[in-house]
């Protein structure tokens, strides 16, 4: 069982310094002349970001127009150039895209990272995880427990591989599991499970259906899990979480908010067991996507 525990930690230190190593490539920047519905956000070495198009592109310099004028800038220095639409632009700011798409706070959603991204989250503080996009419509995630007090082979194992597929603009479908290993020699248990998710970025909905097992023995029924979220500004959403159990007369709700900026966001929500006699209990979580 240690053997486990330690070929699983030394995997999840390999991937995690691969994550923030300071020699990983940033690849080369591609320039070209935007059309005429499209904004670029161009980024130079000292961190100065501007908004406008490119109008015209020389051997080592390019012209870059913005609302004040146009400047002259060298290919060298540019480290960032990203295209993106104009009505992603709001009373003249830019709204960049949810970087937690991919979750509500506990369950997933359908939406899929894209290749070669990565996050680091962490969930109720003791739950480290780091996730990757292996391709567009495969994503691998895992993680362990760090809680205090317990010995390394007392501490949880847990792997999250999702499936999943988008079949238009405003609809995605997936297929996942949560695969626990809990410590010393209880069985092998978790969720499979089925999701869709409907709407945008900023306002979606999304509905899925999973079976728990443990080892060979799967659920009669399925936990159904409805849940949604609404931008309500350029940096925060909100977002709610529900559980219908079988066996359970009532559901478990939650509710709470997003905070976010382009790469970490942040969860804060309170989670409501409908049962009698049963406290409601804060939630917490952050992510870093890379």
């Amino acid at each position: 069982m240690k053997t486990i525990y330690f070929t699983f930690i030394i995997i999840m230190l390999i991937i995690f310094t691969q994550l923030f190593s300071t020699e990983k490539s940033k690849g080369v920047v591609s320039i070209g002349v935007p059309d005429s519905t499209q904004v670029q956000i161009l980024t130079v070495e000292d961190g100065s970001s501007f908004i406008g198009r490119i109008i015209e592109i020389g051997e080592e310099e390019i012209k870059f127009e913005t609302k004040h004028g146009v400047l002259t800038f060298s290919i060298f220095e540019i480290i960032d150039l990203k295209l993106v639409s104009e009505d992603q632009f709001k009373e003249g700011k830019y709204w960049f895209p949810n970087p937690n798409c991919t979750r509500l706070f506990f369950a997933p959603t359908a939406r899929m990272l894209k290749q070669g991204k990565e996050y680091f989250a962490d969930y109720f503080v003791f739950f480290p995880t780091i996730t990757l996009g292996i391709t567009n419509n495969i994503t691998l995630g895992g993680g362990f427990s760090i809680i205090p007090g317990l010995d390394l082979n007392e501490q949880v194992l847990f792997f999250t591989p999702k499936v999943g597929i988008t079949t238009s603009k405003k609809m995605n479908l997936a297929i996942g599991a949560l695969v626990i290993k809990p410590p010393e020699d209880i069985s092998t248990l978790g969720i499979l499970y089925g999701v869709s998710t409907f709407g945008t970025l900023d306002k979606s909905f999304t509905f899925g259906l999973g079976y728990g097992y443990a080892e060979d023995e799967l659920a009669d029924k399925p936990m159904i899990v409805l849940g949604g979220e609404t931008r309500t500004s350029r940096s925060v959403s909100l977002v709610t979480e529900n559980w219908i159990v079988p066996e359970k007369d009532e559901p478990i709700l939650s509710f709470g908010l997003r905070f976010f900026g382009e790469k970490l966001s942040a969860d804060f929500a309170l989670i409501f067991p409908m049962e009698e006699d049963v406290f409601i209990f804060p939630y917490i979580d952050f992510v870093y996507k890379f």
